[in-house]
């Protein structure tokens, strides 16, 4: 199986921390991650533009096909150990609804999250 690729913003804390929380749960083989501002990112996809992969998180799927933001959630969750179970819940009319407002909240507040005592960091 071909791997799924997030790329998600390298220079922020919150992100990297993210990333180690996701890798760390991942379905051995499911994820490669990769940086929004590595070479590697732009020779490999250079359709995505690098504002939209700084505004919120992409998933690129085996078969070409990308998400991002809150759409990307379910699709990570499905490959994550112990957290499968969370993703039937996005297909929730209300979930749908609540998860795309507070994903554009965090991201967009993202940098000042990652300096308060706990959150999760790189």
């Amino acid at each position: 199986m071909t791997a799924a690729v997030v790329i998600y913003d390298g220079s922020c804390r919150l992100c990297q921390g993210s990333v180690v929380w996701l890798s760390r749960r991942a379905v051995r083989g499911r994820f490669e991650f990769l940086p929004c501002q590595a070479a590697e990112r732009r020779a490999r996809f250079p359709w995505m533009e690098e504002r939209a992969c700084l505004e919120a998180i992409q998933l690129v799927l085996p078969d070409g096909r990308a998400l991002n933001g809150a759409a990307a959630i379910p699709e990570i969750l499905r490959r994550l150990r112990g957290w499968r179970w969370l993703a039937p819940l996005f297909w929730l009319p209300f979930v749908g609804f609540l998860a795309r407002p507070l994903y554009r909240w965090v991201a967009r507040h993202r940098h000042w999250i990652s300096c308060l005592p706990g959150s999760p960091r790189g």
